[in-house]
This record gives C-alpha cells, structure tokens and sequence, in this order.
C-alpha cells in the first residue's frame, strides 16, 4: 500500500474499527463548537438545495453535446474525434482547476466562490451558442468547465458546515442525486427544445438562467451558520495556497482514492454524457429524444445509488468495503452489457441501472479523502478527488472518439459521419477495463472507518444538523 510523507497531515496511524461495527461519532470528531448553537435544519437545507441545483445545472452544460451530436459535427464539419474533444474540453477544465478551486473555497467561502462561478458559466453557454467557428467553441467550453469545476466541491464544502459528519456520506450523494437527476431530466428536454427551436437558442435560455441564479445564490447563501468558525484565517497569500497543496499532493491515499473514482466513473461520463445515445439509437433503432432517456437510465442509476452508497457506508461505519462492492457491481454490468449478445431494450436499462446504482459509490471517495487528512484542506483534498474523476472521464471520451474514427466504415448520414455497432463494441472496451482498474485500486485503499482522524475537543450534536469548527478568528459570509 501507498503510504504518505512523513508532515503531510495524513501520516497518523488509522483509528481502529469502532467496536459492534456500528457507526459510533468519534469523541474528538471536529464537528461543531459547543458555544454556538446548531443552525435551523430548514436553514441548512435550503442553502443545500441551492448548492445541489448549482450542481445540477453544471452538470446539464457540460452533458448538453450529447443530445446534439449531429448538430455541431454538421455545423463546425467536423468528426467523433473532434467533437469529442470539443465536449471535453470542458471536462478538461473542470478537472484541471479542481485543486485551485478548492484551495480558494477554503480561503475564500463557497458563496463568494459559487457566485462568481455561476456567472462565468453562463457567459461560456452563450459563447457556445454564438459561435461560428470552432475557436470560439471552444473557449466557451472552456468558461463553462471553469464554473461548472466550483459547484460540487462548494456544495460539499457547505454540507461539512451545515451538517454533522455523521450525516455527510449520504447528504453528499443526495447532492449527486439531484444534480444528475436535474442534469438528466435537463438533458432529455433539452433534446426535445434542440429539435424544436434549435441548439443556439436553448444554450441562449441557459444563459439567462445563470444570471438569474447567481443574483439568488449571493442572496441565501451563507458559509456556514452564524457564529460559526472558519477553519483558515488570514488573507489567501500564493505560500499558503501552495502549502496546502502540498498537504494534499503528499498523501498516498488521496492518490489511491482519486484513481479508483476517476477509473469507476470515467465510463458512465464517456457513455452516459456523450457515446450513448448515439450508440443506443443504432443498437435499438431509437429516435433521439428516445436514446437520450434510455442512456439517461444509466445516469438516473447513479443518482439513486449515490445517497443509498453513503448511506450504507455512514450507518456500517465503514468506507472500504462499500467501495470495493460497488466496483465489483460495476464490472460486472459493463462486461455482460459488452459482451452479453441480443440484449433488449429492457435488459439494456436494466444493466444500464445496475451500473449507474453501483457508480454512485463514488461518492464515499470524497467522504474518505475528507476524514483522512487534515481539516484546514478538505475542500482541496475533495477536489483533488473530483480532478480525477472527471479528468479521467473527460480522457475517455475522446480516446472512444479517436477509435471510431479508427474503425469507421465510411458511412455518412446527412453529411455527418455513422458508426457501426461493431465499431462502437471495439470503442467500448475502454469502459471494462477502467472499471477493472477501479477495482483492483479499491483493495489498496485504507479504511477511516467513517471518523475525521484530524480530533478536536468538542463534540457532535444530537440534532440533525450541525457545523464543523476549529480555533480561528470568526469567519464573514
């Protein structure tokens, strides 16, 4: 097993199993100073919900190529493997700003961070929809990873204020719930209004929708209930952000951890948010809006798998073991809907589903690299984890891309390129072998046992919410 350098922060010995196997709080967990009472769980929700939307529409920009292939390989002329990195690109950025972005969340507060995000990705969307050629395409992909890239770890960020620890595995994977079930639904409307008023002009309402939301988002949000603590003070100075980052890069586990979610995720990001439905309309002789709903099967699967993932993880007290299953459950559903012959439309969404339920095991990963390193970067070490996940499915896209290109048979539909199933089998062996990778990293990974190994002297509270504190000057929102 990875181990990590001696300073970093994560070189304490794990805590050793609580005993009955039950999730019991851990006495020194740092979850709340006792001084300031628990925030409103009216309060707590409602600035989680804001926080689970922003997620959600982020996830909706950056799916929304999938239901508009045809369209943009006509419109820029271009092929799979373009297009594929025209819709990576801001999986790319996304990825690639995570561990900036949540250094700055943990300097700066997830509302000033949130806020701004919002309305950079609402001038990505309109970039997009204006655009005549590929150059400025792709910068607006670009803006709209780059805002995108903030939602889930501020949300998360917001969850560890708002809420106890006990409660953060399965408040997180309702984050992911949301955000894919309101990307999905996003995603299969979004077909409809393409075919109905074209693509320009639903990117165009996206747009409206951004500045309207990050008004209210400055408005409710808050970073954490009043008289709460921040967990870093001073002023954010490129030393400290740098310090913090060597505190995350230094920990073994968050290299194991970010691996294993990126390898279990990757495929569910190749297939559900670009390679499916095209795949599903030639498999099933679907129309689009029809594909679009079926690959939204594999989305919607992690959507209810994520919260039911933390969930078990929280109440067992553990993180391994959840982790290894699901990469189990997930290999096997990519082999037998490659290698399984005649499936129907029924058993392609029943696999689909199985699949997506047991991808939502990722969401114990952010929750792992949480509780196993200092408190002062949690927001980095989970977005360091989130860089991996995302920069692994935003890897495999256009790898699936460049191999239809590699075996396409030179068929044209209107103008635009068509693959064959064959092709698309031979592309998406891609996907099993990342969820075998998945699971042989999920047996080096070291179990937390479900409790922050950074102790505090204060205790959790028996309410259903709570916020996280540690001896510092009291933080503005």
């Amino acid at each position: 097993m990875i181990g990590s350098l001696p300073g970093s922060g994560y070189d304490r010995a794990p805590p050793a199993p609580p005993s009955g196997g039950a999730n019991r709080e851990h006495p020194s967990a740092p979850v709340t100073d006792p001084s300031v009472p628990s925030p409103p769980p009216v309060r707590a929700w409602s600035i989680w919900a804001l926080g689970a939307i922003f997620v959600a529409f982020g996830f909706f920009e950056r799916l929304a190529p999938s239901v508009m292939t045809g369209d943009l390989m006509r419109e820029f002329a271009v092929g799979a493997a373009v297009l594929g990195n025209l819709t990576a690109i801001a999986f790319y950025t996304y990825a690639g700003l995570q561990i900036p972005i949540g250094i700055l969340i943990d300097r700066l507060g997830p509302r000033r961070v949130l806020t701004g995000a919002m309305l950079v990705m609402g001038a990505g969307s309109a970039l997009f929809a204006l655009a005549q050629s590929l150059g400025p395409a792709y910068v607006g992909r670009f803006l709209i990873g780059m805002g995108a890239g903030v939602g889930f770890v501020g949300t998360l960020k917001l969850v560890a204020h708002w809420f106890p620890p006990r409660r953060f595995a399965f408040v997180s994977g309702l984050t992911m719930m949301v955000s894919m079930i309101g990307g999905v639904g996003g995603q299969t409307a979004l077909a409809g209004v393409v075919g109905a008023l074209g693509w320009r002009q639903a990117l165009l309402a996206a747009t409206l929708f951004s500045l309207a939301f990050a008004v209210v988002l400055w408005l409710v949000v808050r970073d954490r209930p009043p008289g709460g603590r921040a967990e870093v003070a001073g002023p954010v100075r490129v030393g400290s952000l740098l310090a913090d980052l060597r505190v995350v890069l230094r920990s073994g586990q968050n290299w194991i951890i970010a691996f294993q979610g990126g390898a279990i995720y990757a495929p569910t990001v190749a297939f559900g948010g670009l390679w499916g439905v095209p795949y599903l309309e030639k498999l099933h002789g679907l129309a689009r809006a029809e594909a679009a709903a079926l690959a939204a099967v594999l989305l919607l699967g992690s959507a209810v798998g994520a919260p039911a993932c933390g969930w078990i993880s929280d109440a067992l007290g553990r993180r391994k073991a959840p982790i290894v299953g699901a990469s189990i459950v997930a290999l096997a559903g990519w082999a037998a809907l490659l290698y399984l012959p005649g499936l129907g439309i029924a058993a392609t969404g029943a696999l689909l589903a199985v699949i997506g339920t047991a991808n939502g095991g990722i969401i114990i990963s952010y929750a792992l690299a949480r509780e196993l390193g200092p408190l002062r970067v949690s927001g980095a070490a989970t977005a360091f984890v989130n860089m991996a996940v995302v920069g692994a499915g935003s890897l495999l896209q256009p790898l699936v891309g460049l191999v239809l290109d590699a075996v396409w048979d030179g068929t044209l539909v209107e103008g635009g390129r068509s693959y064959s199933i064959a092709a698309y089998h031979a592309a998406f062996h891609a996907l099993a072998l990342s969820a075998l990778a998945a699971l042989a990293s999920a047996l080096l990974l070291r179990d937390s046992y479900c409790r922050p190994l950074e102790s505090a002297s204060a205790t959790a509270p028996a309410g259903g919410t709570g916020h996280q504190a540690a001896p510092s000057t009291p933080a503005r929102s």
